[in-house]
This record gives structure tokens, C-alpha cells and sequence, in this order.
């Protein structure tokens, strides 16, 4: 592993007033009452850290602890500081994703918003924590550990949520700078101007920028690149509150995929990225070389070899292109009515996978001739590698294609999305009188899910082309795009919902009851020849498909299909003052997850009526329970919870299909607790500490098919681990702050059998990887250096310190439901240091 130590100086941000909301513009409003959005939230935080007296468990993380971390860190990994959170980074500077979990419950069960906005994909519900925002603009970010907010506009957020909210553009013109460097050839600059008042009367804006550079911790080929772009303009309208913001956010990521090996230490094997590697036991072991390559010339008249330039797994690209644009407001009506509309607009250009074979010949069946992705093959009927002839192929039956020297022309063919998406969320607020509000609140999200396969050339050394294959597909001799996935959709919601609120008791005692109804549809169309009931295709792209059809009897013909998704879910709670600084607190939650697109278009391969052709949804019954104490001084909280799912839908990302694959392990029982105190004893220290224990029980057995079943009954699912802990301590000395962080992540099972890994070695059951994952620690520091005693009162350094004690663990876990398929997991993050400077002024 190359590793360099850099000396450096670290980064900080403005801390500018922001508006404290939660989800949606009204949502914190209602919960604490009009007074929040004139006059800011009571300052009750330590060290950065807020539990709001509510009747969920939620934790606040503000500007304070955020711009402690490393510079441009995904926020994914600056909530793993609250309990019940579990993130696995893949690399030490947050731009090449990474997975979490609250509670047990995946990215794809999980809300994640920015101002309002929801974030997860809106076919597999997934969330791409290297897409995130520059954390400079992120004000705070809220985190509830149970339910959503009654107005939360997910389709499959079961679990908890987690609310970004942007920055309010300073009163003040200003601005700030922040270079950053280190290890592995990290570069990253960021800059932000403010505009102040601009015109007398409240109108202010920002504009921010960032790019970012550096090699993949692991091996000498891939690179991260990303640059960002973020603006906000903020209108007040009177003194009570009232103002219209616009914001735009953009993100344009290119990164190879690397860190990614099969979960196996079998003896024998070297340790890599390739199917018959083992995984790494250190970062020494993780580290490799990918070669430098190139094609050979093809030949006119010549059968020419499959060369496998660019095939390598670290050589494939995971490109995005995302953008949105966010408008919030609040209008008061009359005396107590207040109007709230957030409408956005996002869009999503992304992809990834990796190299096929394609055959310049075609494929014949009963006779007829066809192009397209047949049998997993790819047939194009034309000259691909422009040698003059079109021989580079396998028989015209298909029968040689299955073998890997079978003959062809490597290209580039990942899974490609494109997604436009609009919404709207609006509330309706009365203010009864002082203790008593309700709300009505209607949300209408609409998005386009446009999914393809398009292929694309590679140079002689293996790099593409294009990234984007669907920029300029390649075409079959008849200038039909060739192509393994062909397939559209829409996610609809309208969603109507209600929340009372009232204060009994003298203010003491807080009901809060909701009530969210939503409407999902899903409107599918898929072009391509579903061939089986996991979703496998053949994408014919000859004209004659009707013969196609009528020679594969047994495939399921393109067809459209309607899914609609309704439940009335309630959403109820308490909190009671024992004492102004102490409260107990109580609430209930139904939950409803839609499943997404992938398990959506596998059942169409059955007609309808039949078995397997409507997919149910996970749903969930939500319990929490807790004790809140907020002084000065002191924060704590204490809460246990217990959820139980009928028909849970556990999902994994496959990175070699750049596709979803769900599983169903029925009905799960899941309980624990999470905690945390925040201590402040003096105004120069603060030190806070949290910790998690969670259970799982998978109910019965699963079934795998007519009279098979998996032994799961009574396991605990797997990716969870049953403990987690940690803290950060922060001091002041003068100019110098220092903090230094610590987290702790216990054993996760591999499978939900709860079982050894197994192979057939040489005719014999091995096994070849223990049922679980060793528990790991790890440690963060963080320096700052003032120049505030030369007057630059903005200006500073910053050192940050990743895995101090460079830990080698293993990654996130989707899990799976046997013990015989070996998964590929991502290698942890290695230890980093970096550097920042910021000018700010």
C-alpha cells in the first residue's frame, strides 16, 4: 500500500444563522410550535449534539460537531456518531459511497431528505452516499432513530429518517476558502461567497463550488474525481417568519470501482478483487497492482481472439450526474393559518457494471436469424472492432457462447438510469389557540425511471469510450440498439395526511396523533423478453419479435403492468415533563414499504391473477419508548424500541449486474436500545458518549422452493450487529482545539442462516469463511489552530486523522440467505491524514 504521511492544516466554515425545520418547511414548526422558525430553536446543544424534547428518538447534529470533520465528508459518515447508526465507508474521504444502516434497517428503508426533498433512489430506493452536499452548507443534519414524520413523502422508509438542511444565506456580504491535501494524492478546494442583503429588503443568497481528486486507497489505477455546485437565494417576507428560498444543488462524480473482494480465507488462494482471490486479513494484503494492458490489432480475414483489456473489475467506471432543484415557503393566511409548499425537481444520470463480449454474428433459432442480448449473449450482426469482416463471433447457435474463449469483441456495457423527478409537499397549519394545532398536509411526487443497457466501445487500453454508453450506443447491423435491459417506469404518490398536537397539564403532557394515507402507484413497461421468474431477459433487437415470441412460448412477452399500493398509517405520541429539564416519551408508527422496481419487473414473468404476480409490501409495526434529560450542562437519552415486520424485503446491490437483488425472509421481530449524554462541566470541555444494542429474530424457516426451506427460523438477520459504541471528547486550549472520536462495531452475520460459509473443494463441503465478521473500533482525531489572535477572527488551520490505528475490517454486508454464495465485500477504509486551510472573511 502506498502510504505517505502529509503534514497539513485542516478546514473549517462559516457559521452562519440558519433556520432550524425539520423534513418538510412546517414540519419542525408544528412539532415545537410557530416560535421555532421566528426566533430559532432554544439553544440546548452540547458540543454540537441536540435531542429534541420530542416524542420520536432523534438526535441533531449542527454546523459545530459537521465542520469538526474531515472536509467534504459524506454526512453519512458524520451521523455514525449517533447511536443506532452503522456506516462502512469504502474509502477514507466519502466520495465513492459506502453503506448504513439505523436500527438494522438499510439505506433502502431509510428517508433520507434534503430540505424536504427525498433523496432515495425512486426505483430501488437506495441512497448514494457520495452524492451528498458539500458538508460546508449542511446548517444540521436530524436523524430519527423510529418512524418518519407524518407528512414524509417515502415509498419505503420503514425505518428512521435522516434531514439535511442547507444553510440560510448570511445578513452579511462574505466569503470563505478551504484548501485541502492529503494522503493518497487528496486535493480538494471549496469556496463560498455570500451576498448579504442585496436589496434592502431581506434578499440574500449563496453560491458554493468544490472539486475534489485522489487515488483509490488500494490499488495503482483508479481515481475519484467529483466537483459540486450549490446556490441559495432567501426571501424574507415580513417579521413573522414568512419568506420564499430557491436552492440548486449539482454533483457530477466519476470514480472506478475498487476494495471489493470475495468473502472467503480458504488456504491456497492470493488474496484480490477476482472470483478466485480470498479476502484480504490486512490493509498490506489489500493492496495490488492492476496491469497495464492493451488490445491486440484485429486482423481483416482473421477469427480474432476475445482480448480482455478493460475487463478487470478495477477498471469499470461508476459515473453519476445529479442534480436538483429545491423551493420551500411559508405564507400566512390569517391569524394562526399558515401555508407551507416545497416543490423540487431532481434529476439523476447514472450507471454502473462492467465488460461483455460482443459477437458480430448473429443468433438463429428455428431458422431466423436475431440481434440483441439473447441468452446473456450479445449479438450485433456487424463488424465491432473494425477490422473489415464480421468472424469475431461464436456459433450461430449459441451453444460456443457460453464458453468464456468463445469469440467476440470486448465493450463496455454497465446498467443505466436516468431519472426525472417532480414533487410538491404542502401543509395546511391552524393554530387552534396555544396549546392546540392541527395540519392537513397533500404531497404529489412524480418520477420517470428510465432504465437501459446500452453498450460502448473501448480504446486499445481498455478505457471507454464514453462513460455514458447511452450518449452513443452501439447498433446491430440494422441500426437497432443492442442493449440487456430496455425498461421504464413511473413511481406516482399522492399522499393526503393529518396531525393534531395539544398541550395538557399545564404544557406537561404532549399528544401528538397523525395519520398518513398514501397512494402509490407503479406503472411499468418493460420491452424486453422477461425469461424467468428472478427477472432475467432477452432484449431482441431485430425487427422480428413476434417470432421471437412465438419460439420461446415460455418467456413472458414485453408487457405493461399497474401496481397500486394504498394503507392508512398512523402515527401517534407522547411526551410528558417530569420536571422541566426530564420527559418521558412514547410512540407508534405503521410503516409501508413498497417493493421496488427490480422485484416489480421479475413478476411480470407471471400473467396476471396468477401466483407471484403481485408482489406484497414489507410492512411494520413500530414501538419506542424513552427517557429525555436536557440542562445546560448535561443531555442524555435513553430509549428501547421493538419493530416487527411482516413480509420483510431485505435488498442487496449486486455492482456486477449495477442492479438491485431482493430477497423475502417473512416475518422478523427486531428490539433494542440507544443512548447517549452529552456533558459540557466547563465552556472549554465537552465530551459525549453513546452506545446501541440491537436483536433480531427471523420467525420461520424460508422457503426456497416447492418443498425446500432455509433453517433461518430463530437466526438473527444478517449485516446487523448486536453492539455498537463510542464517543468524542473536544477541549479547548487557547487557540488550539483538539477532539478526538471513537467508535466501535460489534460481529455481523454473513448469511441469515447464521452459518459457516461453505464450498465444494475437490468434491469435499469446506468451509471457507466463519458465520460472522470480526468486530472492529475505530479512531478519529481532530486539530484546529486558530489565527483569530493575528485578526483573521475566520481563518484557521484543521488536521484530520481517519482509523488512527489503522484497522483493517471488513465493509458493509448486504447479506444473503444461504451459506454456499460467496459475497464480494468492500474492504474497510485505511488510515488517512489530511490537511485544510480556510480563509474566511
Amino acid at each position: 500500500m502506498r502510504t505517505k504521511l502529509f503534514a497539513g492544516v485542516a478546514f473549517a466554515a462559516l457559521v452562519i444563522p440558519a433556520a432550524a425545520m425539520a423534513q418538510s418547511t412546517a414540519s419542525q414548526e408544528f412539532n415545537e410550535g410557530s416560535e421555532v422558525v421566528v426566533t430559532g430553536r432554544a439553544d440546548r446543544t452540547i458540543g454540537g449534539v441536540d435531542l429534541p424534547n420530542q416524542p420520536k428518538a432523534q438526535v441533531v447534529l449542527d454546523s459545530e460537531i459537521i465542520q469538526r470533520q474531515r472536509p467534504g465528508q459524506t454526512i453519512n459518515d458524520v451521523i455514525n456518531l449517533v447511536p443506532g447508526v452503522s456506516f462502512q465507508n469504502n474509502d477514507p474521504y466519502g466520495s465513492s459511497g459506502g453503506g448504513f444502516r439505523i436500527r438494522g434497517f438499510d439505506s433502502s428503508r431509510i428517508s433520507q431528505t434534503l430540505d424536504g426533498i427525498p433523496l432515495n433512489d425512486s426505483g430501488n430506493y437506495a441512497i448514494y452516499t457520495n452524492q451528498q452536499v458539500d458538508s460546508e452548507i449542511i446548517d444540521n443534519v436530524s436523524v430519527n432513530l423510529g418512524a418518519t414524520d407524518v407528512d414524509s413523502p417515502t415509498a419505503s422508509a420503514v425505518g428512521g429518517t435522516v434531514n439535511l438542511r442547507t444553510r440560510v444565506p448570511g445578513d452579511e456580504l462574505g466569503a470563505m476558502f478551504t484548501a485541502s491535501y492529503g494522503e493518497y494524492d487528496y486535493h480538494r478546494v471549496f469556496g463560498m461567497i455570500d451576498t448579504g442583503d442585496i436589496t434592502g429588503m431581506g434578499t440574500k443568497a449563496f453560491a458554493s463550488a468544490s472539486w475534489v481528486s485522489y487515488d483509490n486507497p488500494f490499488n495503482n489505477y483508479g481515481r475519484i474525481k467529483k466537483q459540486q455546485y450549490n446556490a441559495r437565494i432567501y426571501q424574507d417576507l415580513g417579521g413573522n417568519g414568512d419568506f420564499i428560498s430557491i436552492a440548486g444543488h449539482y454533483n457530477q462524480a466519476r470514480n472506478n470501482f475498487f476494495g471489493s473482494g470475495p468473502l472467503r480465507g480458504d488456504p491456497g488462494r492470493e488474496t484480490g478483487t477476482g472470483s478466485g482471490n480470498r479476502f484480504p486479513t490486512s490493509f498490506d494484503e489489500a493492496s495490488y497492482d492492476v496491469p497495464v494492458c492493451s488490445t491486440d490489432t484485429p486482423e481483416t480475414g482473421v477469427v480474432d481472439s476475445t482480448n480482455s483489456c478493460g475487463t478487470q473489475y478495477d477498471r469499470r467506471y461508476n459515473p453519476s450526474n445529479t442534480g436538483n432543484i429545491r423551493g420551500s415557503s411559508r405564507f400566512t393566511l390569517a391569524d394562526g393559518l399558515t401555508l407551507t409548499v416545497d416543490p423540487s425537481y431532481q434529476y439523476t444520470k447514472a450507471n454502473g457494471g462492467g465488460t461483455v463480449t460482443g459477437r458480430e454474428g448473429v443468433r438463429t433459432i428455428n431458422g431466423v436469424n436475431y440481434t440483441g442480448f439473447i441468452g446473456g449473449q450479445y449479438y450485433f450482426g456487424r463488424d465491432l472492432n473494425f477490422d473489415g469482416d464480421v468472424l469475431d463471433t461464436c456459433s450461430t447457435s449459441g451453444a460456443a457462447c457460453a464458453s468464456s474463449n468463445a469469440n467476440g469483441v470486448t465493450l463496455l456495457a454497465p446498467s443505466q438510469t436516468v431519472t426525472n423527478r417532480y414533487m410538491v409537499i404542502s401543509n395546511l397549519v391552524y393554530q387552534i389557540n396555544d396549546a392546540h394545532r392541527v395540519r392537513l398536509s397533500y404531497t404529489y411526487d412524480r418520477a420517470r425511471h428510465r432504465q437501459t443497457g446500452e453498450t460502448g466501445f473501448l480504446y486499445s487500453n481498455g478505457e471507454p469510450f464514453d462513460v455514458f454508453p447511452i450518449n452513443d450506443p452501439i447498433t446491430d447491423l440494422n441500426g437497432n440498439v443492442v442493449q440487456k435491459r430496455d425498461r421504464k417506469s413511473y413511481a406516482i404518490l399522492n399522499q393526503v395526511s393529518g396531525q393534531y398536537r395539544g398541550e395538557f397539564l399545564e404544557n406537561n403532557l404532549v399528544l401528538d396523533l397523525g395519520l398518513r394515507v398514501p397512494f402509490f402507484k407503479r406503472d411499468l413497461n418493460q420491452n424486453c423478453f422477461t425469461t424467468a421468474a428472478n427477472g432475467n431477459v432477452d432484449c431482441v433487437a431485430s425487427d422480428n419479435a413476434s417470432g421471437y415470441a412465438a419460439a420461446n412460448p415460455n418467456y413472458a412477452a414485453p408487457r405493461s403492468r399497474d401496481y397500486t399500493y394504498n394503507r392508512a398509517l398512523p402515527n401517534v405520541g407522547l411526551t410528558y415533563n417530569i420536571t422541566p429539564q426530564a420527559s418521558i416519551f412514547a410512540s407508534y408508527a405503521k410503516g409501508l414499504s413498497v417493493p421496488g422496481t427490480d422485484t416489480l419487473y421479475s413478476a411480470l414473468y407471471f400473467a396476471d391473477g396468477t401466483e407471484g404476480a403481485d408482489p406484497a409490501p414489507e410492512t411494520t409495526d413500530s414501538f419506542d419508548l424513552g427517557l429525555r434529560y436536557r440542562s445546560g450542562i448535561v443531555t442524555a437519552q435513553l430509549g428501547g424500541y421493538y419493530i416487527k415486520f411482516k413480509n420483510r424485503i431485505a435488498t442487496a446491490f449486486d455492482a456486477e449486474l449495477g442492479e438491485s437483488v431482493s430477497r423475502n425472509i417473512g416475518k422478523v421481530d427486531r428490539y433494542g436500545f440507544d443512548g447517549s449524554i452529552s456533558v459540557q462541566p466547563i465552556r472549554e470541555i465537552t465530551a459525549y458518549v453513546f452506545g446501541s444494542y440491537l436483536n433480531s429474530e427471523i420467525q420461520d424457516d424460508v422457503q426456497t422452493g416447492a418443498n425446500t426451506f432455509l433453517p433461518t427460523a430463530g437466526k438473527q438477520e444478517s449485516g446487523l450487529s448486536k453492539w455498537s459504541f463510542g464517543g468524542r471528547l473536544q477541549g479547548t486550549l487557547g487557540p488550539v482545539e483538539l477532539g478526538a472520536q471513537v467508535k466501535y462495531t460489534g460481529p455481523r452475520y454473513i448469511n441469515d442462516i447464521n452459518e459457516p460459509l461453505v464450498q465444494t473443494i475437490s468434491g469435499v463441503v469446506t468451509d471457507v469463511f466463519p458465520a460472522k465478521v470480526d468486530g472492529y473500533t475505530l479512531v478519529d482525531l481532530d486539530a484546529r489552530f486558530s489565527l483569530a489572535q493575528f485578526g483573521l477572527d475566520k481563518t484557521f488551520f484543521q488536521l484530520n486523522v481517519s482509523n488512527l490505528f489503522n484497522e483493517f475490517y471488513v465493509g458493509y454486508i448486504s447479506g444473503s440467505s444461504n451459506n454456499t454464495s460467496v459475497p464480494f465485500v468492500q474492504f474497510g477504509a485505511p488510515r488517512a491524514v489530511s490537511g485544510s486551510i480556510v480563509i474566511g472573511f
